[in-house]
């Protein structure tokens, strides 16, 4: 069974966060989701931080919600990293790797936006650009079930 893609529901996910809370992708349907796959010993990863801090600032009033996925790291660098930048998105640590094989993430970091149905709208391999963010962003930002962003503009 080959259900991954574009355009198609974003696999199911859920664990246990850095701070010890239980997360599901399920919980936030409703919401644009950004979800990242990444380490701090990853330079790019690190250098993407401040883009995400943000754009979660810009995009507050559209309930925009950012998942990390810790790949390849231990959790006590990462939280050490995440509370020396005062992230407040949550990180899911993913030990065995289930949810980065159900991601086919292969590098870090790799992001992946999620529209409000929980439909996979857009993937990006390596560190993302304001620019980049602004273009994928477009694409899940709109309204639950609209299915298009119409005359919307960034």
């Amino acid at each position: 069974m080959d259900g991954f893609g574009k355009g198609l529901p974003a696999p199911a996910f859920s664990g246990t966060t850095l701070d010890g809370a239980q997360l599901a992708l399920a919980d936030l349907r409703g919401r644009p989701v950004i979800v990242n796959f990444w380490g701090p010993s990853c330079v790019p990863c690190r250098n993407e931080f401040p883009l995400f801090l943000a754009k979660l600032e810009q995009h507050a009033s559209d309930g925009l919600a950012i998942v990390g996925i810790l790949m390849f790291d231990p959790p006590v660098p990462a939280r050490d990293f995440i509370a020396d930048f005062g992230a407040t998105w949550p990180t899911i640590d993913d030990p065995d790797g289930a949810i980065r094989t159900a991601y086919r993430a292969v590098a870090r970091p790799q992001t992946y936006f999620i529209d409000r149905d929980g439909i996979l709208r857009a993937i990006q391999v390596g560190e993302l650009t304001d620019a980049d963010f602004e273009r994928y962003y477009a694409t899940i930002s709109g309204a639950a079930g609209s299915g298009s962003v119409g005359g919307a503009t960034p």
